[in-house]
């Protein structure tokens, strides 16, 4: 084996490596049963990380306008409790939130129905914990996504 080549999968990691011997692993989303591209396709990792900052950023104008008159300290406090109240909210009657109708994503369940309101505050929860939505399986599906089933979806 030329060297150069056994650097090459180092870097490129053992999904390349495996792809290499003959392995399929498919679109992500296959085995979920989603198209690879287009409406009901699953949402990418930029997209949904996208869609994070808008909402992050929008609810820290809420808090900072509403809660804290002026006082970044009380701000800071509120904006987790807000983010969370406002992204329930909104993805139990809408299955989106801002940031994600600006970036073409809904959370919907593995079957296409609008995720329960049960659904919705356990993923948030989880969401706003950080640590699961930041594990990903090879679909690139968050821990959040997964322990409710539920999955984000291009529109």
């Amino acid at each position: 084996m030329d060297t150069r080549e056994a650097l090459g999968s180092w870097i490129d990691g053992p999904k390349a490596a495996a792809e290499k011997m003959g392995a399929d692993f498919g679109h992500r989303g296959e085995r979920l049963g989603l198209p690879k591209e287009g409406p009901g396709s699953l949402a990418g990792p930029g997209r949904r990380i996208g869609a994070l900052f808008v909402d992050g950023w929008l609810v820290a104008l809420i808090a900072y306008g509403l809660v804290s008159r002026g006082d970044q300290g009380q701000a800071n406090l509120w904006t987790t409790p807000i983010f969370f109240l406002v992204t329930v909210l909104l993805l139990a009657t809408t299955g989106t939130t801002m940031g994600k109708r600006l970036f073409g994503l809904r959370v919907v369940r593995l079957d296409g129905r609008r995720a329960s309101i049960p659904q919705v505050m356990l993923r948030t929860l989880l969401l706003c914990l950080a640590v699961p939505a930041l594990v990903w399986d090879r679909d690139t599906r968050g821990l959040h996504d997964k322990a409710v089933g539920t999955v984000e979806v291009r529109i």
